[in-house]
């Protein structure tokens, strides 16, 4: 590989073609010629979603200037989080089936550029911060055309290029291999559940499986991280990945005075009552690893089984079940900015309720998925650092400076 020495820094607009979108405006929705087109929300690190494309109107002129290659790479101009701002992806889709609006940036790499070697290189820049120092900070982050293609690029002969390239995506490609067994053994795990849940006759109402339902104290308040000592509270963070995140706490509002009975203690059943997102209400787990001194949150419930009805890891898993969770969405209040979960509703919630012995066995077959699936999340965290250092290690040297 080439020395720092050996590498030439050349400005992004001297290696490809910088452009921004065009302009949504009120008259483009309605002008004729529609054409559809890519903006923010379609541009993810490393792929493009067309799931939700729309379109405004382009002239067969603007049709030439704005059309997609393949690849063109497209970087996010504008983002409310300032470490989103410059995710970038390759476009690899038919020439000219569609056109991009001027929330994104489009490089087109010149001849001496391959498209995954400048993506590789963008990536690592947002990973570093580059794409942050640089940018306009607002309400929105805005990139900037000319500040992006002011970047000196590290331009390295195309062989080298195509060797970099090619060590990246054979540790991408054993990545994808961890993230596709991973799905198929949460599918299984899934349909396993569910099986097993399918031969449970008897229901009852949630209430009378519970010892306690509670919500916690109010936590509107500063987001600061409790000092060591002090007493916190649970971001919903903690309860939203389907397992307790105990990092996911914030410093005790002031005027809050600790509730000791409110105390979050080890294995308690918590589940989301209230957001604004209709897939987040409900989000069920148990709680692990639990600091002291950590309080409930009032946008959460505490459920506390009775031990002769109940085991927690059970209730836990069968409230996350796709059909108890669709009757828990029924029971949902409130609009489209702000969803809750009636405790008067969820007590009266229909659950499977299989004798104490088999909810333990139903656990036990889990945990053998569990097991399994935690292995894998492991080595995909190794295989994402070592692609991280992969990246660090091939593209190093570019001690990125903007010339202006």
């Amino acid at each position: 590989m080439s020395t720092d020495a050996e590498i030439r820094w050349v400005p992004v607009r001297e290696v490809g073609e910088v452009r921004m979108g065009k302009q949504l405006s009120p008259s483009s929705k309605e002008a004729p010629g529609q054409h559809p087109y890519l903006r923010v929300a379609n541009v993810y690190e490393g792929r493009i979603d067309l799931s939700d494309v729309k379109t405004m109107g382009f002239s067969s002129a603007e049709r030439e200037v704005y059309g997609l290659r393949p690849g063109d790479v497209l970087l996010n101009e504008g983002q409310e989080n300032l470490r989103m701002v410059g995710r970038s992806a390759i476009y690899t889709g038919e020439p000219g089936a569609f056109c991009f609006q001027n929330t994104l940036i489009r490089f087109r790499p010149g001849g001496e550029v391959l498209p995954e070697y400048a993506q590789a290189v963008f990536v690592r820049w947002r990973a570093q911060g580059v794409f942050a120092s640089i940018a306009e900070k607002t309400s929105i982050s805005h990139l900037g055309g000319n500040r992006f293609g002011s970047l000196l690029f590290p331009l390295r002969p195309l062989s080298e290029q195509r060797q970099i390239v090619e060590l990246i995506d054979a540790v991408a490609a054993q990545e994808r291999a961890i993230e596709v067994s991973i799905a198929k053994h949460g599918a299984t795990r899934q349909a396993v559940i569910g099986q097993l849940l399918g031969s449970v006759e008897q229901e009852i109402p949630l209430v009378e499986g519970l010892a306690a339902l509670e919500v916690g104290v109010a936590s509107a308040g500063p987001e600061a991280v409790p000092n060591a000592g002090e007493w916190g509270v649970i971001r919903l963070g903690s309860v939203t990945g389907g397992t307790f995140d105990p990092t996911q706490v914030k410093r005790l509002p002031d005027g809050i005075a600790p509730r000791p009975e409110y105390e979050i203690q080890e294995g308690d059943v918590l589940m989301v009552r209230v957001n604004g997102s209709v897939d987040l209400v409900g989000s069920v787990c148990v709680a692990e690893k639990v600091p002291p001194r950590l309080m409930l949150s009032d946008l959460v419930f505490r459920l506390t089984p009775k031990a002769d009805v109940f085991v927690g890891r059970y209730l836990s898993e069968v409230l996350a079940t796709p059909i108890v969770r669709l009757r828990i969405v029924s029971r949902f209040r409130g609009t489209s900015g702000q969803f809750q979960l009636p405790q008067s509703e969820l007590r009266n919630l229909p659950v499977p309720f299989p004798e104490l012995d088999a909810q333990s066995e139903i656990c036990q077959v889990l945990d053998g998925f569990d097991a399994v699936l935690a292995r894998e999340r492991a080595e995909l965290v190794k295989i994402g650092q070592l692609k991280q250092g992969l990246m660090d290690e091939l593209l190093a040297g570019d001690g990125v400076t903007v010339r202006l």
